[in-house]
This record gives structure tokens, sequence and C-alpha cells, in this order.
């Protein structure tokens, strides 16, 4: 059994409880507020669960992470990046990246992104926690991804994909961006395909809790805009 947390409390029980089976389950109930998602996220906890279900809160072990100097740019991806025009941008249209990575997919119609998490995580927008990764092609938005950003931490939450390679691009450009403003990580929460390409990889939750603890702190100060070019994320080490 996982307990229902306490609708008057942000507290969550210890990461160290969650379960098994599922992986990394480890309450439910409680609601989507402010303060309980920034507490969540401070602790390794993330909400997901589907429309009309119990609010299910997550902390899995273990946990995809990447860290934004290991990228993996394939020889492939670096030549498309040369090849295309597009524009990338931060925070331009928050609120239609999180609809379209809401939208059905080829593979199935179901979405976890309810007009609840619309609504909560526009909110923590408006307080400077989350933010959205824009990918434009001829003034068409065709790709981004969205997340929190903690000190030096970035907990994504869900990329889309309109046009060949416009989440991946849109993701390198974004990790080579948190690499120059010194981030420590990148939390992808569940490990596919698509994010272990671009090296993403698990580590423990020890491992992810002892992140969090050195790199929660002090919040960041720069400003979010792009100051890299595509010289800057195809360079080879």
């Amino acid at each position: 059994m996982i307990p229902w947390l306490d609708p008057y409390s942000t507290d969550f029980p210890p990461v160290g409880d969650a379960l098994d089976e599922p992986n990394g389950l480890l309450a439910a109930g409680g609601d989507l507020s402010a303060q309980r998602l920034i507490e969540a996220y401070r602790r390794g906890i993330f909400p997901w669960f589907n429309a009309g279900e119990p609010i299910l809160w997550w902390s899995p072990d273990p946990r995809c992470t990447l860290v934004p100097a290991e990228i993996h740019i394939s020889r492939s991806l670096r030549k498309a990046i040369r090849k295309a025009e597009f524009e990338i941008t931060f925070d331009q249209a928050f609120t239609e990246v999180v609809e379209a990575c809401a939208a059905p997919r080829s593979y199935s119609d179901d979405t976890w992104i309810s007009d609840q998490m619309l609504q909560a995580y526009s909110d923590l927008h408006r307080r400077g926690y989350a933010h959205s990764v824009e990918f434009w092609q001829n003034g068409e938005l065709v790709g981004g991804l969205y997340g929190i950003a903690m000190g030096q931490l970035f907990f994504g939450e869900s990329m889309f994909s309109r046009a060949t390679n416009a989440s991946k691009i849109a993701f390198v450009f974004f990790a080579r961006q948190l690499e120059k403003w010194g981030y420590a990580l990148i939390d992808c929460q569940i490990e596919n395909d698509h994010l272990s390409s671009l090296g993403a990889g698990a580590i423990s939750r020890a491992e992810f809790q002892h992140y969090l603890k050195q790199n929660l702190a002090p919040e960041s100060s720069h400003s979010w805009c792009f100051d890299i070019d595509k010289e800057d994320v195809v360079r080879t080490e």
C-alpha cells in the first residue's frame, strides 16, 4: 500500500519508501499546487498520472539522467544541424509547447498531460520555475520541450517533434546551453531509446539524491536566452 498525502501539508514520505513494482511509486493524492510541486522536485519526486485518476507521485530507481557536457551528437545529427535552417528560443511559447507535448502521438491517443497539469505547470512558469524550449522553422513551432529549473538542475518533463530531428536538435542546443551555464544534470526521469541516443543513462536513486543535495542552491541568476550558435553545438571534443 502507498500513503495518501495530507491535503493540508506538502510533506512527502521518504523516497526510499517508494515501491519496487511499479518502480518508484511513492504516494497518491494531494494536489498540484506550486508549493507542493516545488517541494516534490526538491526531493526528486514528480507527478505522473492519467486524467481522471488520483494524482500519483514517483521517485524511480534507477533514474534516467544526462550530464549536459556529455550530450551525444551523432555524425548524422551534426550534419543535419549544420544544414538545417531554424531558430531556437526559450519561453516564447510555453503553453503551446505543453499543449503540443500533450497531443496524441502516432503510436497512442493517450496523454498524461491533462488540463490540470497544463494549469499547474503554467503557474510554475509564471513563477519562474518552468521553462520551455521552442524549435521554429519558417516561423512555425515544430518541436520543443519543457521542464523545471532549480539551482543547477533541470527536471525535464516532455518533448515533441513535428519535423525530422526537431526535438533532438532542440535538446542538444538546450544541453549545450545548460553546460555553458554550469548546470550539473538534466533529469530525464524514465529511460527510453530517444533519450539514450542522446547520451542519457541510468543512475541510482542514491546518486540522484546526491545531485539534489549538491546542486539545488543557490538559484540560477542567468537570463533564459540562448547565446550559443551552431558551431558551439556541433563542436568536437
